[in-house]
């Protein structure tokens, strides 16, 4: 077997109690033989058309030489840099993928300008680039698009010759990309986008790169029979159980690589996890952990840790008291993103709720939209402090402390409004190549509070975590970081800029998130260089 998993103390009472309802209900066969009853009525309708990923590895086999032969043609054209214009699961998966196979593929999954310039700067003339998009309309990618065919004019070459898209059949994408003349692969529209990643939305991205997406359809191969069968042995099933069985729930669900060939897979589940099963006030919450993070387990009763490990360590880890309760798991890329796609769905129906559906994530899309529309004036700061401008919910930026404003102060009035069962999640959406080291405020929040820290780059959290921020249970608050961008792009055929369109999606989430009542405090740094060593000072 390609994947396999221990658990034990309070997880393995939980599998065991759970398992053996599972294997009688025969749910490993009737998801694999696509049966969409296994939700309950009310999901009836969109598990019919979400269950493909199942048989993704035979639908899939063709492209593997197609994607080899492009490969090739471009590369025989002086074509060896490749770029993907995705989000969510569009872009985490190939992300994954490329990493482990330690091929370049340059991610474009942002609408900050300044790291929009950065890929355009970057090998321009030997770039092709990927378009990747299910529903063909996801704002992020139409833009990134439009940028790089206008560039790519620019410099006197054919976009015909440089784009490649992915998308479903029968998406606007796929008419305007066909009319274009671009090389066009459509994926089983029946794979919801956080399942696709062993469909075309997974490879042809990674196969241009360089991946060898043939040996990773083989690894995933290794291990369909055993997820489809009804056995007590079933990782799956055990892994549902695991990460959904637990009583009472822990429905905090810490990931972390401890060793393991595998580079960014936590990333790619955190959105698998959190979009299947964050709604109706449902949830598990992945919270991407570092090797030693899982010692706050002990003062954490709701969160689990899920620890990946290589093969050769297992059996080796499993004697150390410190691993008691946890989920240990080693396999190999292919096999463990097949395990975790069958184990979420699992996990959804343990849970009550459709894992396919993702019914908030439209939210912050309407409001970006209406305010791109009507292009308001931004709000006013309820104070300045630095350079930082200081936005939000009343209950964090109202009053003072001591009669003083400052940043560390309305930080300390959000973390107290963090409930004993809650966590705190950090947004920045700012542009991560020149501010990478925004990610250490996880850390720095962390030490200043005994829950779960989150860290997502605005807008692609969106398309996974954000589901979860507003139809998951009521517990969050919010740390929004955005930036003055020291450089625009236009947006060419729309009315927008990607300054103007950051900003949108960063002030229409804030208000949703308000409008569901979770606390928010937003951080705009008018000098970013100058104003995050503001924000790092304020949380010493």
């Amino acid at each position: 077997m390609s994947v396999k998993i221990h658990v034990s103390g309070v997880v393995k009472a939980a599998v065991e109690a759970a398992v053996p309802t599972l294997v009688t209900d025969l749910v490993a066969s009737s998801i694999t033989g696509q049966d969409p009853a296994l939700w309950g009525a009310d999901a009836e309708a969109e598990a019919s058309k979400r269950l493909g990923f199942t048989e993704a590895v035979s639908v899939s086999r063709p492209l593997v030489a197609e994607i080899a032969a492009l490969r090739e043609s471009l590369l025989a054209a002086g074509v060896d840099h490749f770029v993907l214009a995705g989000m969510g699961g569009s872009s985490l998966a190939p992300e994954v993928i490329t990493r482990t196979a330690g091929v370049e593929l340059t991610v474009l999954d942002s609408t900050a300008p300044g790291q929009v310039e950065a890929a355009l700067a970057d090998r321009l003339a030997t770039t092709a680039l990927v378009v990747s998009s299910k529903s063909g309309s996801t704002v992020e990618t139409d833009s990134q698009r439009r940028t790089y065919e206008k560039a790519f004019r620019d410099v006197g070459v054919d976009p015909r010759e440089r784009i490649v898209v992915v998308t479903d059949p029968g998406s606007p994408l796929e008419a305007s990309a066909t009319e274009a003349g671009y090389r066009v692969f459509t994926a089983d529209p029946n794979v919801g986008g956080r399942y696709s990643a062993l469909t075309a939305f997974g490879l042809v991205p990674s196969g241009l790169a360089g991946a060898d997406i043939g040996e990773l359809l083989d690894e995933a191969e290794a291990i369909e029979l055993y997820l489809a069968t009804d056995d007590d042995d079933n990782p799956a099933l055990i892994l549902g159980a695991a990460i959904a069985g637990t009583t009472p729930l822990k429905n905090k669900l810490g990931i972390v690589s401890d060793g393991t060939h595998i580079a960014g897979f936590a990333d790619w589940a955190e959105q698998l996890i959190a979009e299947s099963t964050g709604k109706i006030g449902r949830g598990l919450l992945p919270v991407v952990l570092d090797t030693h993070s899982p010692e706050l387990a002990e003062n954490l009763p709701d969160l689990q840790v899920v620890r990946l490990v290589r093969e050769a360590d297992q059996f080796h880890l499993l004697p150390q008291n410190r691993h008691d309760g946890e989920i240990l798991m080693s396999g190999s890329l292919g096999g463990l993103i097949l395990t975790w796609e069958y184990a979420v769905v699992v996990a959804g129906r343990l849970l009550g709720i459709n894992p396919f559906d993702q019914p908030d994530v439209e939210s912050a899309k309407v409001a970006t939209r209406g305010l791109l529309d009507a292009r308001p004036e931004p709000e006013a700061p309820a104070f300045v402090a630095g350079g930082i401008e200081v936005r939000g919910t009343a209950s964090v930026v109202g009053g003072s402390v001591n009669g003083e404003e400052t940043v560390a102060a309305a930080i300390d009035r959000l973390l107290a409004e963090t409930p004993s069962d809650g966590y705190v999640s950090i947004q920045a959406y700012v542009d991560r190549l020149a501010l990478p080291q925004l990610v250490e405020l996880r850390d720095r929040i962390a030490s200043k509070i005994t829950r779960p820290v989150t860290f997502g780059w605005g807008p692609r959290f969106l398309h996974s975590t954000g589901q979860f921020h507003k139809g998951g249970p009521a517990v969050g608050v919010f740390l929004q970081i955005t930036e003055n961008a020291g450089t625009d792009l236009e947006v060419p055929g729309r009315p927008f800029t990607f300054g103007q369109l950051i900003q949108a999606q960063a002030a229409g989430d804030a208000s949703v998130l308000a409008d569901h009542g979770r606390p928010v405090l937003r951080l705009n740094l008018t000098d970013p260089a100058a104003d995050v060593t503001s924000l790092f000072d304020s949380l010493n």
